[in-house]
């Protein structure tokens, strides 16, 4: 698109000799913290509802994208064309079934997502292949994820169920022989069953934690509100606390 092709010449120009010294100076690794924020900003957005923010927000992505290609490009590695290209060849041999109507009864799309993975890299494997730098509520999410589509999973909810309380039975007694490493295993061990929980019931677990923070962060707000918190009783917040939650719920 034109306007596309506008914005490459503006990143071109702002890295250039008579650009911008802050935008000169950046590097790919300067890139890693920017890119998480706009990323959150745009997750915000969507939470909000608020598509005219939204749309600022993958702009901002878009830039960022442009930015390190240009940077890239610099270095003789690759430029923005050779990531368009890159992403359209890879999303075509992707779906056979719909660019080539092929494999469409081969079995569920999703297995077949990870055939044609398995043949474009060599040495792939769906967990390893999980980036470790990702925040390991949603590591986790991915890895169960994937780990079911391989067939390694729970056949009933009640299992994972059942395996949540052999886990926190195991907490309980790591905790009572104050066992540090065994109790930072066995908190793992909770979490990742609390994470495969919210699978099988179709949950985000990083959304729903992150609406429980909010919801929390509210609440306690209304005690704030409320009462000194230095000189307010543990009884006193809690009141108030099943106060908000009352106010909340209409009750």
């Amino acid at each position: 698109m034109e306007e596309f092709t506008k914005l490459v010449k503006l990143m071109e120009t702002l890295r250039g000799d008579e650009g911008c010294a802050w935008d000169r100076k950046q590097t790919v690794q300067s890139f890693k913290t920017f890119l998480l924020e706009e990323v959150y900003e745009a997750i915000e957005a969507i939470e909000n509802e608020d598509h005219k923010a939204l749309q600022e927000e993958l702009g901002d992505l878009m830039f960022h994208i442009v930015f390190i290609a240009q940077i890239c490009k610099e270095r003789n590695l690759f430029d923005i064309k050779d990531v368009v290209t890159g992403v359209h060849e890879k999303m075509f041999n992707r779906h056979p079934h719909v660019f080539r109507k092929e494999g469409v009864h081969d079995g569920p799309i999703e297995k077949r997502w990870e055939e044609i993975k398995r043949e474009e890299k060599e040495g792939y494997s769906p967990l390893t292949d999980v980036p470790v730098s990702m925040p390991a509520l949603l590591r986790a999410y991915t890895v169960t994820r994937r780990a079911a589509k391989a067939g390694f999973d729970w056949k009933h909810i009640e299992d994972v169920y059942d395996k949540l309380s052999e886990e926190l039975d195991e907490l309980k007694t790591a905790q009572k022989a104050q066992d540090s490493k065994a109790m930072r295993e066995e908190i793992g061990d909770v979490l990742f069953t609390v994470v495969n929980i919210s699978r099988f019931l179709g949950l985000d677990p990083d959304d729903a934690l992150r609406y429980t923070i909010d919801k929390f962060i509210r609440r306690f707000s209304y005690i704030e509100e409320q009462t000194d918190l230095k000189g307010a009783s543990l009884e006193t917040m809690d009141r108030l606390w099943n106060e908000i939650k009352y106010i909340e719920r209409g009750d």
